[in-house]
């Protein structure tokens, strides 16, 4: 583990260092008060520190209250020691509420700097399980559990927040409805674990062909919701056709079995301004998909809020107006 040791005494370091490494630790030295804050409060800062009390630019307590500060708001925790000569209580006490964790007094005793650190690592791995735990408890309240992208409330979430983005930016944003086609067939002839494996792979095939902006997630079943901020008809049936193509260019290959695997997709777009909720932008893009699907499938349809005209790409790939 990484530890910032700081000490304007060059002894001090010196034998602090040697020490330190000789029990395993990465070790990295400042010379005063504002060098040991730049490390702390920098990028992938250690998460241990030894801190003199009386240093040159910064007190060590300075240079706590600093550290618990810049922290507020961040998910990591620095385990801070005091290495301080002050003895009275009253220094002592001021110490730990400038944040300090513990504190060593000088000349320091090995075995009780060794106990010490000890549980400080104890405690920043602590913190580290808690914060990983809590991500994926937060996975799993958010993401669907098979395909790994947005579970049904999460994408709608996300679709109010981009409605309510367009709204101030002035953008429009696209919304598409994808259903894989003959999906039961699927399940029936090969198993449900084959059905899981195209619905993974659809997942994978989709987030690829995505902007890193853009969002996907399971609406139920082998739907799926698409949410393109910044698209127009034309943007939004556009990129869903890109999706269609990246999904029927290429078989899948599941469990050494080759599968054609095709999807319909019913595209629409909301512009600033618009009356619309989300309930009916879905709608919308849902007729859009029967529509798709009663023309024979492996189609992007799109159709408009406004006056439900609607367009479509069919699986030759040129757009027609209907």
């Amino acid at each position: 583990m990484r530890i910032l040791i700081a000490d304007d005494s060059i002894v001090s370091r010196h034998l602090l260092d040697a020490t330190l490494r000789k029990w395993g630790y990465e070790v990295i030295v400042a010379c005063d008060g504002v060098e040991a804050w730049n490390v702390l409060g920098g990028e992938d800062a250690p998460k241990l520190a030894i801190l003199d009390w009386v240093m040159p630019g910064m007190t060590g307590p300075e240079v706590c209250r600093l550290v618990r500060g810049h922290a507020k708001d961040k998910d990591t925790y620095t385990y801070i020691l005091l290495l301080t000569s002050k003895s009275l209580k009253e220094d002592l006490i001021e110490g730990m509420e400038a944040g300090a964790d513990d504190y060593v007094t000088k000349p320091f005793d090995q075995h009780e700097l060794k106990v010490r650190l000890r549980a400080g690592t104890r405690i920043v791995d602590l913190q580290r399980e808690l914060v990983t735990a809590r991500e994926e408890l937060r996975e799993q309240a958010t993401k669907d559990f098979l395909t790994h992208i947005w579970n049904r409330s999460s994408i709608l979430d996300i679709l109010q927040r981009e409605l309510a983005r367009g709204s101030r930016e002035k953008r429009p944003v696209g919304v598409v409805l994808a259903d894989l086609d003959h999906f039961k067939l699927v399940n029936d002839t090969h198993g449900h674990f084959a059905g899981d494996a195209v619905l993974r792979e659809f997942a994978r095939r989709m987030t690829a062909g995505m902007r890193s902006y853009d969002a996907i997630g399971r609406y139920g079943g082998e739907e799926f919701l698409i949410i393109l901020p910044g698209c127009d008809e034309q943007c939004t049936a556009a990129q869903a056709e890109r999706l269609r193509v990246a999904l029927a260019s290429e078989p899948m290959s599941i469990h050494t079995t080759q599968m054609g695997i095709t999807c319909s997709f019913g595209a629409t777009c909301w512009h600033p301004g618009m009356d619309t909720d989300t309930d009916s932008l879905i709608r919308t893009a849902d007729e859009a998909l029967y529509t798709a699907k009663h023309r024979g499938r492996n189609w992007v349809v799109s159709q408009a809020l406004d006056d439900k005209g609607i367009s479509d790409h069919p699986s030759g790939g040129h757009l027609q107006t209907g």
